[in-house]
Protein backbone atom coordinates (compact mmCIF):
# COMPACT_ATOMS: atom_id res chain seq x y z
CA UNK A 1 0.00 0.00 0.00
CA UNK A 2 2.89 2.21 1.13
CA UNK A 3 4.33 1.70 -2.46
CA UNK A 4 1.60 2.12 -4.22
CA UNK A 5 0.96 5.66 -2.47
CA UNK A 6 4.52 6.40 -3.06
CA UNK A 7 3.66 5.53 -7.12
CA UNK A 8 0.26 8.00 -7.42
CA UNK A 9 2.05 11.47 -5.48
CA UNK A 10 5.10 10.43 -8.26
CA UNK A 11 2.69 10.45 -10.59
CA UNK A 12 0.82 14.06 -9.92
CA UNK A 13 4.12 15.45 -9.56
CA UNK A 14 4.64 14.59 -12.95
CA UNK A 15 0.84 16.25 -13.65
CA UNK A 16 2.15 19.00 -11.34
CA UNK A 17 5.67 19.47 -13.56
CA UNK A 18 3.78 19.66 -16.85
CA UNK A 19 0.70 22.00 -16.13
CA UNK A 20 2.07 23.89 -13.84
CA UNK A 21 2.94 27.79 -15.50
CA UNK A 22 4.96 28.25 -12.30
CA UNK A 23 7.27 25.10 -13.32
CA UNK A 24 7.99 27.13 -17.26
CA UNK A 25 6.39 30.64 -17.59
CA UNK A 26 9.18 33.10 -16.17
CA UNK A 27 6.37 36.10 -16.09
CA UNK A 28 3.91 33.61 -14.25
CA UNK A 29 6.54 33.31 -11.63
CA UNK A 30 7.18 37.15 -11.46
CA UNK A 31 3.89 37.81 -11.26
CA UNK A 32 3.45 35.75 -8.39
CA UNK A 33 3.32 37.64 -5.07
CA UNK A 34 5.53 36.58 -1.93
CA UNK A 35 3.27 35.64 1.35
CA UNK A 36 3.29 38.68 3.68
CA UNK A 37 3.34 37.58 7.14
CA UNK A 38 1.00 40.30 9.00
CA UNK A 39 2.87 41.05 12.23
CA UNK A 40 0.95 43.97 14.36
CA UNK A 41 2.90 47.17 14.24
CA UNK A 42 2.63 47.92 17.60
CA UNK A 43 1.94 45.93 20.68
CA UNK A 44 -0.91 46.93 22.99
CA UNK A 45 1.47 47.88 25.73
CA UNK A 46 3.38 50.09 23.29
CA UNK A 47 0.24 51.99 22.28
CA UNK A 48 -0.89 52.45 25.37
CA UNK A 49 2.70 54.05 26.12
CA UNK A 50 2.59 55.85 23.61
CA UNK A 51 -1.06 57.60 24.36
CA UNK A 52 0.81 58.07 27.58
CA UNK A 53 3.59 59.91 26.28
CA UNK A 54 1.21 62.01 24.22
CA UNK A 55 -0.88 62.80 26.90
CA UNK A 56 2.71 63.97 29.08
CA UNK A 57 3.16 66.40 26.28
CA UNK A 58 -0.11 67.87 25.97
CA UNK A 59 -0.29 68.22 30.06
CA UNK A 60 2.50 70.95 29.76
CA UNK A 61 0.81 74.15 30.97
CA UNK A 62 -1.89 73.66 32.66
CA UNK A 63 -3.64 71.16 35.04
CA UNK A 64 -7.27 70.41 35.12
CA UNK A 65 -9.17 69.63 38.40
CA UNK A 66 -11.29 66.78 36.25
CA UNK A 67 -8.96 64.04 35.89
CA UNK A 68 -9.93 61.80 33.06
CA UNK A 69 -8.80 58.34 32.45
CA UNK A 70 -5.34 57.23 30.28
CA UNK A 71 -7.48 56.89 26.55
CA UNK A 72 -9.59 60.68 27.02
CA UNK A 73 -7.12 62.75 28.28
CA UNK A 74 -4.91 62.84 25.50
CA UNK A 75 -7.74 64.26 22.69
CA UNK A 76 -9.31 66.28 25.52
CA UNK A 77 -6.84 68.42 26.04
CA UNK A 78 -5.83 68.64 22.91
CA UNK A 79 -9.19 69.97 21.68
CA UNK A 80 -9.77 72.28 24.34
CA UNK A 81 -5.73 73.77 24.41
CA UNK A 82 -6.72 76.75 22.17
CA UNK A 83 -9.34 77.75 24.62
CA UNK A 84 -7.04 78.09 27.82
CA UNK A 85 -4.84 79.82 24.77
CA UNK A 86 -7.55 81.84 24.19
CA UNK A 87 -8.29 82.83 27.94
CA UNK A 88 -11.67 81.72 27.53
CA UNK A 89 -11.68 79.02 30.66
CA UNK A 90 -9.24 78.44 33.46
CA UNK A 91 -10.30 74.61 33.96
CA UNK A 92 -12.14 71.84 33.42
CA UNK A 93 -14.12 70.47 35.86
CA UNK A 94 -16.28 67.70 35.58
CA UNK A 95 -17.94 65.98 32.56
CA UNK A 96 -21.68 66.49 32.53
CA UNK A 97 -22.73 64.58 30.24
CA UNK A 98 -20.88 61.50 27.80
CA UNK A 99 -22.23 60.37 24.44
CA UNK A 100 -21.44 57.79 21.31
CA UNK A 101 -20.25 61.59 19.14
CA UNK A 102 -19.21 63.89 22.03
CA UNK A 103 -19.24 64.44 25.18
CA UNK A 104 -19.75 67.59 27.50
CA UNK A 105 -17.96 68.99 30.07
CA UNK A 106 -17.98 71.98 32.76
CA UNK A 107 -15.34 74.17 32.72
CA UNK A 108 -14.01 77.51 34.49
CA UNK A 109 -15.04 80.45 32.47
CA UNK A 110 -12.33 83.15 32.47
CA UNK A 111 -14.52 86.08 33.73
CA UNK A 112 -12.51 88.81 32.31
CA UNK A 113 -12.97 87.84 29.14
CA UNK A 114 -16.30 86.00 29.16
CA UNK A 115 -18.48 87.32 31.93
CA UNK A 116 -19.45 84.29 33.38
CA UNK A 117 -18.74 81.79 35.84
CA UNK A 118 -18.84 78.51 33.99
CA UNK A 119 -18.64 77.16 29.94
CA UNK A 120 -19.60 74.21 28.49
CA UNK A 121 -17.02 72.52 26.34
CA UNK A 122 -18.34 69.59 24.11
CA UNK A 123 -16.14 67.88 22.69
CA UNK A 124 -16.10 65.29 19.78
CA UNK A 125 -14.61 61.96 20.61
CA UNK A 126 -11.81 60.78 18.49
CA UNK A 127 -12.58 59.11 14.89
CA UNK A 128 -11.47 56.03 15.94
CA UNK A 129 -13.50 56.06 18.97
CA UNK A 130 -16.44 57.93 17.88
CA UNK A 131 -19.50 56.28 16.68
CA UNK A 132 -21.28 58.79 14.28
CA UNK A 133 -25.15 58.53 13.38
CA UNK A 134 -26.07 57.40 10.03
CA UNK A 135 -25.80 61.35 8.54
CA UNK A 136 -26.85 60.79 4.94
CA UNK A 137 -30.15 61.88 5.26
CA UNK A 138 -29.27 65.35 6.79
CA UNK A 139 -26.21 65.73 4.54
CA UNK A 140 -28.79 65.78 1.50
CA UNK A 141 -28.65 69.20 -0.20
CA UNK A 142 -26.57 70.59 2.73
CA UNK A 143 -22.91 72.20 1.54
CA UNK A 144 -19.71 71.08 3.11
CA UNK A 145 -18.26 73.94 5.45
CA UNK A 146 -14.58 74.49 6.14
CA UNK A 147 -13.75 75.47 9.74
CA UNK A 148 -14.21 79.43 9.28
CA UNK A 149 -18.14 78.56 8.57
CA UNK A 150 -17.51 79.74 4.58
CA UNK A 151 -18.90 77.63 1.94
CA UNK A 152 -16.75 74.52 0.19
CA UNK A 153 -16.03 75.19 -3.19
CA UNK A 154 -17.91 72.48 -5.09
CA UNK A 155 -15.84 72.53 -7.99
CA UNK A 156 -12.81 70.76 -6.13
CA UNK A 157 -13.09 66.91 -7.16
CA UNK A 158 -10.46 66.11 -4.74
CA UNK A 159 -12.42 66.79 -2.02
CA UNK A 160 -15.31 65.67 -2.54
CA UNK A 161 -13.94 62.64 -3.41
CA UNK A 162 -12.21 61.80 -0.50
CA UNK A 163 -15.41 62.07 1.24
CA UNK A 164 -17.07 59.90 -0.86
CA UNK A 165 -14.57 56.82 -0.11
CA UNK A 166 -14.26 57.59 3.43
CA UNK A 167 -10.83 58.11 3.30
CA UNK A 168 -9.48 59.36 6.25
CA UNK A 169 -8.80 62.95 5.03
CA UNK A 170 -12.75 62.90 3.36
CA UNK A 171 -13.84 61.80 7.14
CA UNK A 172 -11.94 64.81 8.37
CA UNK A 173 -13.44 66.93 6.05
CA UNK A 174 -16.91 65.73 6.73
CA UNK A 175 -16.36 65.74 10.96
CA UNK A 176 -15.29 69.63 10.22
CA UNK A 177 -18.43 70.33 8.22
CA UNK A 178 -20.98 68.48 10.69
CA UNK A 179 -19.12 70.53 13.39
CA UNK A 180 -19.46 73.40 11.58
CA UNK A 181 -22.97 73.55 11.32
CA UNK A 182 -23.30 73.21 14.68
CA UNK A 183 -21.74 76.36 15.62
CA UNK A 184 -22.82 78.53 12.85
CA UNK A 185 -26.40 77.32 13.86
CA UNK A 186 -26.40 78.07 17.10
CA UNK A 187 -24.83 81.57 16.25
CA UNK A 188 -28.03 82.68 13.88
CA UNK A 189 -30.57 80.95 16.23
CA UNK A 190 -29.18 83.02 19.45
CA UNK A 191 -29.12 86.04 17.41
CA UNK A 192 -32.68 85.61 16.31
CA UNK A 193 -33.32 85.11 19.96
CA UNK A 194 -34.63 81.60 20.24
CA UNK A 195 -33.97 79.52 23.36
CA UNK A 196 -30.11 77.95 22.94
CA UNK A 197 -27.07 78.39 24.36
CA UNK A 198 -24.94 81.25 23.58
CA UNK A 199 -21.81 79.72 21.19
CA UNK A 200 -18.44 81.68 22.35
CA UNK A 201 -15.69 80.06 20.24
CA UNK A 202 -14.88 76.63 17.81
CA UNK A 203 -11.95 74.76 17.57
CA UNK A 204 -11.04 71.58 15.28
CA UNK A 205 -12.60 69.35 17.74
CA UNK A 206 -15.15 71.41 20.48
CA UNK A 207 -17.60 74.05 20.97
CA UNK A 208 -17.67 76.37 23.88
CA UNK A 209 -20.87 77.38 24.41
CA UNK A 210 -23.31 79.14 27.67
CA UNK A 211 -23.41 76.25 30.45
CA UNK A 212 -26.51 75.56 31.92
CA UNK A 213 -26.82 74.60 35.59
CA UNK A 214 -24.63 75.48 38.64
CA UNK A 215 -21.33 74.09 40.66
CA UNK A 216 -23.00 71.33 41.74
CA UNK A 217 -25.67 69.79 38.97
CA UNK A 218 -25.88 70.28 35.00
CA UNK A 219 -29.53 71.43 33.61
CA UNK A 220 -31.42 67.98 33.09
CA UNK A 221 -32.64 66.93 29.74
CA UNK A 222 -36.45 67.64 29.88
CA UNK A 223 -36.74 63.93 29.42
CA UNK A 224 -36.08 63.59 33.49
CA UNK A 225 -38.28 65.93 34.84
CA UNK A 226 -41.72 66.11 35.53
CA UNK A 227 -43.83 69.63 35.09
CA UNK A 228 -47.07 70.37 36.70
CA UNK A 229 -49.80 71.09 33.79
CA UNK A 230 -49.63 74.74 34.09
CA UNK A 231 -45.61 74.62 33.42
CA UNK A 232 -46.14 71.85 30.79
CA UNK A 233 -48.60 73.77 28.35
CA UNK A 234 -45.92 76.85 28.85
CA UNK A 235 -43.06 74.99 27.61
CA UNK A 236 -45.27 72.86 24.83
CA UNK A 237 -46.18 76.55 23.05
CA UNK A 238 -42.41 77.71 24.00
CA UNK A 239 -41.15 74.78 22.18
CA UNK A 240 -43.28 75.04 19.09
CA UNK A 241 -42.30 78.68 19.03
CA UNK A 242 -38.88 77.99 18.36
CA UNK A 243 -39.77 75.00 15.91
CA UNK A 244 -42.15 78.37 14.03
CA UNK A 245 -38.72 80.27 14.35
CA UNK A 246 -36.26 77.97 13.03
CA UNK A 247 -38.67 77.26 10.18
CA UNK A 248 -38.99 80.91 9.38
CA UNK A 249 -35.23 80.88 8.76
CA UNK A 250 -34.82 77.46 7.10
CA UNK A 251 -33.76 75.58 9.81
CA UNK A 252 -35.25 71.91 10.80
CA UNK A 253 -33.44 70.91 14.14
CA UNK A 254 -33.38 67.56 12.86
CA UNK A 255 -33.00 65.44 16.00
CA UNK A 256 -35.44 67.24 18.45
CA UNK A 257 -36.77 65.25 21.31
CA UNK A 258 -37.13 65.76 25.11
CA UNK A 259 -33.75 64.14 25.23
CA UNK A 260 -31.88 67.54 23.70
CA UNK A 261 -33.67 69.66 25.33
CA UNK A 262 -32.64 71.40 28.56
CA UNK A 263 -34.44 72.31 31.75
CA UNK A 264 -33.52 75.02 33.66
CA UNK A 265 -34.72 77.13 36.82
CA UNK A 266 -37.97 76.93 34.68
CA UNK A 267 -37.08 77.46 31.06
CA UNK A 268 -36.37 75.11 28.17
CA UNK A 269 -33.24 75.60 25.84
CA UNK A 270 -32.41 73.47 23.08
CA UNK A 271 -29.08 71.79 22.36
CA UNK A 272 -27.23 69.58 19.69
CA UNK A 273 -27.98 71.16 15.97
CA UNK A 274 -25.10 69.54 13.94
CA UNK A 275 -27.36 67.26 12.04
CA UNK A 276 -29.64 70.69 10.73
CA UNK A 277 -31.63 70.45 7.68
CA UNK A 278 -32.73 72.50 5.27
CA UNK A 279 -35.85 72.30 3.92
CA UNK A 280 -35.40 73.82 0.54
CA UNK A 281 -32.78 71.45 -0.65
CA UNK A 282 -33.35 68.03 1.63
CA UNK A 283 -36.42 65.51 0.17
CA UNK A 284 -36.67 64.39 3.45
CA UNK A 285 -37.60 67.26 5.58
CA UNK A 286 -40.55 67.04 5.94
CA UNK A 287 -40.68 63.82 7.20
CA UNK A 288 -38.09 65.16 9.58
CA UNK A 289 -39.67 67.74 10.82
CA UNK A 290 -43.05 65.56 11.74
CA UNK A 291 -40.41 63.33 13.33
CA UNK A 292 -39.49 66.32 15.59
CA UNK A 293 -43.22 67.56 16.17
CA UNK A 294 -44.37 64.04 16.93
CA UNK A 295 -41.08 63.45 19.79
CA UNK A 296 -41.95 66.46 21.41
CA UNK A 297 -45.31 66.25 21.46
CA UNK A 298 -44.37 62.51 22.95
CA UNK A 299 -43.25 63.67 26.01
CA UNK A 300 -45.41 66.46 26.77
CA UNK A 301 -48.27 64.46 26.33
CA UNK A 302 -46.70 62.62 29.17
CA UNK A 303 -47.10 65.71 31.20
CA UNK A 304 -50.78 65.82 30.51
CA UNK A 305 -50.44 68.29 27.27
CA UNK A 306 -52.61 66.39 24.42
CA UNK A 307 -52.09 67.85 20.86
CA UNK A 308 -51.75 66.11 17.36
CA UNK A 309 -48.26 66.28 16.02
CA UNK A 310 -48.79 65.36 12.41
CA UNK A 311 -51.72 67.91 12.35
CA UNK A 312 -48.72 70.37 13.55
CA UNK A 313 -46.37 69.48 11.07
CA UNK A 314 -48.75 69.75 8.11
CA UNK A 315 -49.64 73.46 9.36
CA UNK A 316 -46.33 74.46 10.19
CA UNK A 317 -44.75 73.40 6.83
CA UNK A 318 -48.00 74.24 4.49
CA UNK A 319 -47.50 78.14 6.19
CA UNK A 320 -43.52 78.41 4.72
CA UNK A 321 -43.48 76.00 2.37
CA UNK A 322 -46.81 74.82 0.94
CA UNK A 323 -48.29 76.72 -2.14
CA UNK A 324 -49.17 79.68 -2.45
CA UNK A 325 -51.54 80.67 0.67
CA UNK A 326 -54.69 82.28 -1.71
CA UNK A 327 -54.29 79.41 -4.25
CA UNK A 328 -54.23 76.42 -0.93
CA UNK A 329 -57.27 78.18 0.18
CA UNK A 330 -59.31 78.17 -3.24
CA UNK A 331 -58.06 74.79 -4.05
CA UNK A 332 -59.34 74.00 -0.11
CA UNK A 333 -63.05 75.23 -0.65
CA UNK A 334 -63.92 73.49 -3.63
CA UNK A 335 -63.10 70.26 -1.40
CA UNK A 336 -65.10 71.66 1.45
CA UNK A 337 -62.68 71.60 3.68
CA UNK A 338 -62.57 74.28 7.03
CA UNK A 339 -59.45 75.48 7.27
CA UNK A 340 -58.32 76.67 10.42
CA UNK A 341 -56.04 79.88 11.37
CA UNK A 342 -52.92 79.31 13.56
CA UNK A 343 -52.23 82.54 14.62
CA UNK A 344 -48.14 83.14 15.30
CA UNK A 345 -47.10 86.19 17.32
CA UNK A 346 -43.22 86.46 16.55
CA UNK A 347 -42.71 89.30 19.23
CA UNK A 348 -43.88 88.13 22.48
CA UNK A 349 -43.25 84.08 21.78
CA UNK A 350 -46.46 83.08 20.93
CA UNK A 351 -50.46 84.01 21.04
CA UNK A 352 -53.72 82.32 21.19
CA UNK A 353 -54.06 78.63 22.06
CA UNK A 354 -52.55 76.14 19.83
CA UNK A 355 -55.31 73.52 19.15
CA UNK A 356 -53.16 71.27 17.78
Amino acid sequence: MNNYNHYLDDDYKDYESEFNPLEYDRKARRKRKKAVNHEPKMTREEIIEEIAADTDEVSLGFETTYKPGIFEEGWLLQSLRTFFDRKLITDIEAQVKGGKEASVYRCEANRESTGTAYLAAKVYRPRQFRQLRNDQMYREGRSILKANGEKLDGRDDRIIRAIGKKSAFGEQVAHTSWLTYEYVTLEKLYDLGADVPKPHAAGENAIIMDYLGDANLAAPALNAVKLDHDEARRLFKRAIWNINLMLQNDIIHGDLSAYNILYWQGDITLIDFPQVTDPNSNSNARMILERDCVRVCEYFASQGVQSNPKRMANALWERYFGIDPEQFAADMSRFEVEEEDYDYDDTDGYAGDYDY
